[in-house]
């Protein structure tokens, strides 16, 4: 099961990259976007008529890419933002919705009631061998606001899956 489990996320990677190769900025439509990477799963509003696209590979994958179709049809950016920088962005009382649409959609959200927190969890590499993979954390408290970050080794690394 952990076999396939990897294969499928070396599967995805592998297309992510060769698809990426393909799309040019200022040149590439809306149309070669969705032809490479399938319907966003999400649609948010950037600057400037801008449309931003998530395109999530949590939990199994290490990467949440978000795609900026420019109000004339054209993809003006292509990132992967699960990273140092944009973790550091993340500050003390920022809204859950402003972390989300910063990160992507998390491959994990733990609500615990007694604390009166929710943690929201992105897998990503800290580097370029999957040794380097870990866990960054979003700690939000009964409003949705940030109170707390951190990154660990991931878990799944410990345990040999």
């Amino acid at each position: 099961m952990a076999l396939a489990a990897v294969f499928a996320v070396v599967a995805i990677t592998a297309c992510d990259q060769q698809n990426i190769v393909e799309l040019e900025e200022g040149v590439s439509t809306e149309a070669d976007v969705r032809e490479r990477f399938g319907a966003p799963e999400a649609v948010w509003d950037g600057a400037d008529g801008d449309q931003i696209y998530e395109y999530n590979r949590q939990p199994e994958g290490y990467q949440n890419y978000q795609i900026t179709i420019g109000a004339d049809g054209k993809m003006s950016a292509l990132r992967q933002v699960l990273n140092p920088d944009n973790f550091a962005r993340v500050e003390v009382g920022m809204p859950m919705e402003t972390v989300r649409k910063m990160l992507g959609k998390p491959m994990k959200i733990t609500t615990y009631e007694l604390k009166g927190e929710t943690h929201y969890d992105w897998r990503y590499h800290d580097g370029p061998n999957t040794s380097d993979s870990k866990i960054f954390t979003v700690v939000f408290d009964r409003d949705y606001h940030a109170v707390s970050t951190g990154s660990v080794p991931d878990p799944a690394l410990l345990r040999g899956q």
